[in-house]
Parts: structure tokens; sequence; C-alpha cells
């Protein structure tokens, strides 16, 4: 069972991807660099590897963008033997009003969970450790009183069920997908109460047909999916952070209605993570 820690911060709350984004912890990116390849995209860049520069000032205009969207940015302290901790949505997630701790899947990244549950006890925010074996937040997308979580290659169906236990009053729906892939958000992010991205071949073919009868989905295609096209970030009133290259994917959600703010991160991206890996959301405002 998971260690659960009540604090006083009452300021944290998500039930949605897609409610007004107002607190949000990010990393930067000063000790980035591809180590170990876990990923397709990594192993396409590794012998470039990462511009540091270019990754800092790009994390930076990141910053800034949200803050000049009303969103309060809290950065984790970046350590130097953590080369990939830019990626903060995956060392923990918010639901309702508590912040799962995660349990890292893979070598590199174990240990980093370790500085967010520092940061959240200091400042007394309700926190919930997970104990079972593996489970990374980049595969845990929520939605109302659904939460829709990846089964890959960094997360378990024994941890999943621990977070079903802690859940009692939403639906866990475990989503299995082609752990090639990573994590979830990789292939599948939700933009509204009826929208969608998704990878369709990154399914079984009944998963997909699930997963398009619950939203109205865009289809993304091969090379925007290696760009990290699903993987956009909702911060409130329809406004969409995503990667300039992306055009068609960007195309279709301005045609469904949504501002998409571009900004290039693509320095970042080379290691298999966009938007939405860098940043883990404490408080969206409810949606109704």
């Amino acid at each position: 069972m998971a260690t659960v820690i009540k604090g006083e911060y009452k300021h944290v709350n998500c039930d949605s991807e897609y409610g007004a984004l107002k607190k949000v912890i990010v990393c930067e990116p000063k000790h980035m660099k591809i180590d170990e390849i876990i990923n397709e995209t990594q192993r396409h860049f590794a012998k470039d590897n990462i511009n540091m520069k270019r990754a800092m000032k790009q994390h930076q205009q990141f910053v800034q963008t949200m803050s000049d969207n009303g969103v309060d940015v809290y950065k984790l302290p970046a350590i130097e033997k953590f080369p990939e901790q830019v990626f903060t949505r995956d060392i923990g997630f918010t639901i309702g009003e508590t912040v799962f701790v995660s349990r890292m899947g893979s070598n590199i990244r174990d240990g980093e969970e370790k500085v967010l549950r520092n940061w959240l006890l200091e400042h007394q925010v309700n926190l919930s450790l997970i104990e079972g074996d593996r489970i990374e937040g980049g595969d845990v997308i929520v939605h109302g009183d659904t939460v829709y979580i990846g089964l890959s290659g960094r997360t378990s169906e024994e941890t999943i069920e621990e977070v079903r236990a802690q859940l009692p009053n939403m639906k866990v729906v475990t989503i299995p997908f082609d752990p090639i892939f990573l994590h979830l958000d990789c292939v599948f992010n939700i933009l509204s109460e009826k929208d969608a991205i998704i990878y369709r071949h990154a399914f079984d073919e009944k998963d997909y047909q699930f997963l398009a009868s619950q939203f109205d989905v865009i289809e993304i295609e091969k090379d925007e999916q290696f760009t990290m096209g699903t993987n956009v970030l909702s911060i409130g009133d329809k406004k969409v952070l995503s990667l300039p290259v992306n055009e068609k994917v960007n195309a279709s959600m301005r045609e469904r209605g949504y501002e998409v703010i571009e900004v290039d991160i693509s320095e970042i991206i080379k290691s298999g993570g966009s938007f939405r890996c860098c940043s883990m959301p404490l408080y969206r405002e409810e949606m109704h």
C-alpha cells in the first residue's frame, strides 16, 4: 500500500488535462543529455546529442509562455546525475487534491522522485508515495471521474491496481499500448471534454476503437508522432502549447477552435518528450 501524507497546502487540484492551469512544476535542462538510449527519438539524435545552451533557452521561453498566461511556475533543483529531470511529468501526477509520487520504471531516472517528494513535503502538499512496482506520470491521464493509465514498460498492472485502490470513487481504465512509445502521453492526449489526439498505430484495434468511442479524435501521422505531436500542453480556455514543426495537428486543432501557441522546444524533444512531459501540474481550475 501507498504511504499517504496529509499536508496543509490547499492549492492542489487536478481533475482534467485542460482546466485552466494555475500551478505547475518544471525543472531546467541544465544537465540534459542522451545517456542511455530509451526510445526511438533518442536513438535518432544520440550522435548529435543535446545542445545544452539551446535547450536552456528554449525551456526559458516555455516557462515564460506559461507565466505570460497566468501560470505560477515552480522549479525543482536540477541535479547533475539526472539527465532526464526536465521531464517532470513522469515523477508525479496530481489527481484531485493529492500528488502521487511515482515509482520510476528505469534505473537512469531512479531517485528523481525523491527530489519531488522533498519539495512537496517542504511545501506541505498532500502526497501519496507509491510503493508498488513501477508507475510514471506520463502514463496517467485524468478526465473528470475517469483516469486512463497506460500499461507500458514504465507502468505495471500491479501498480495500476494500487492506484485504483486509492481512488475508490473514480473509474481507472487501463490502456495497453506498444511500449516502444514509452508513455501513453506520447500517443494519446485529451484536449477537452470531447476532443483528443491519438496515434492509432500505437494501439491494438480494440483499444483504439474504445478511445475513439470516448472522444472525437484527431489522428496524427507517423512523422508528427515522431516529433511528439500528441504531447501538447493545454493551459485552459482552449489554449494549447504545441511545436511549430507539427503543422498538421496544429491546423487540426485550430479548425476545432483551439488557440495554438507555438513554442520551439525542438532541442528538448530530441530526448523524446515535449510540453506535457516537461510539466507536472499541481493545480488546474475545476471542470464542471
